[in-house]
């Protein structure tokens, strides 16, 4: 007779055990083709890369299992929902919408910088980090099926693009607005947690997609700041071979 818990799921290790089994050995060909490049010339050092890359993936699967067995109650109603919301920026550029109808300068620029960041950090996990780093999404056994999403994603798994787009949204607009930044702060905090939450990242995958974001937040205000102090010229450069004009 099979042991059922609460909910009438199978309530023993023999699946969750199996389910840690197949995505360890995923990891394990992940980790395995990051370090396929590496000099055989120097097999200790690649042997030791391995095995250091090998344990770090593998604490980063107990945590994600252990955050997709805990329950957080409101979270499966919220989380999800939010998660679908941030789609294609959908959730951010309604956020920047809301900012800029405030009408004061300070508050279009914090949107304005918010929707650069975003743009720059999507673009550069999508054109480079995906297709970089092909680690396949965490498998669904340990995920309540209320809380996976409906359509799964189809690209790979690291970095988070929506950890991305919001750690980036919410740094651009605190760079320029610490009260907007502070409101902002937890929105972009719950669509990270939310991709592990619903089963489509590991957590790894959603820090390094929110650093990537911060960068690309301050990589926009240094150009913001470069293109703010370059002299403006009065007038257009006389053509060349053409003497300047002299006052009168």
């Amino acid at each position: 007779m099979t042991a059922h818990g609460a909910e009438g799921r199978p309530a023993g290790g023999a699946a969750q055990s199996a389910a840690s089994e197949r995505m360890a050995a995923l990891n394990c060909g992940y980790a395995w083709g990051m370090c396929a490049d590496v000099d055989d010339s120097d097999a200790p050092a690649a042997s030791m890369g391995r095995a250091t890359l090998g344990r770090l993936l593998a604490v980063d699967v107990r945590t994600f299992e252990a955050l997709a067995g805990r329950h957080w109650p409101g979270a499966d109603r919220v989380l999800p929902r939010l998660s679908r919301a941030a789609n294609h920026g959908v959730l951010w550029f309604t956020v920047a919408a809301c900012i800029t109808a405030t009408r004061t300068p300070r508050s279009r620029r914090a949107a304005a910088h918010g929707v650069a960041s975003l743009a720059l950090a999507s673009a550069t996990i999508n054109t480079f980090g995906k297709r970089s780093v092909r680690r396949p999404r965490p498998l669904l056994d340990a995920v309540p099926l209320v809380r996976q999403l409906k359509r799964q994603p189809v690209t790979t798994s690291f970095p988070s693009g929506h950890a991305a787009s919001a750690a980036a949204f919410a740094t651009g607009v605190a760079l320029e607005s610490g009260r907007w930044g502070t409101a902002v702060a937890p929105l972009a905090a719950a669509v990270a947690l939310s991709r592990v939450y619903t089963g489509v990242h590991y957590p790894s995958d959603v820090l390094v997609g929110a650093a990537l974001g911060v960068g690309a937040a301050f990589a926009v205000r240094g150009v913001i700041a470069v293109a703010e102090n370059r002299p403006h010229r009065a007038g257009p450069e006389p053509e060349a071979g053409t003497a300047p004009q002299s006052s009168a």
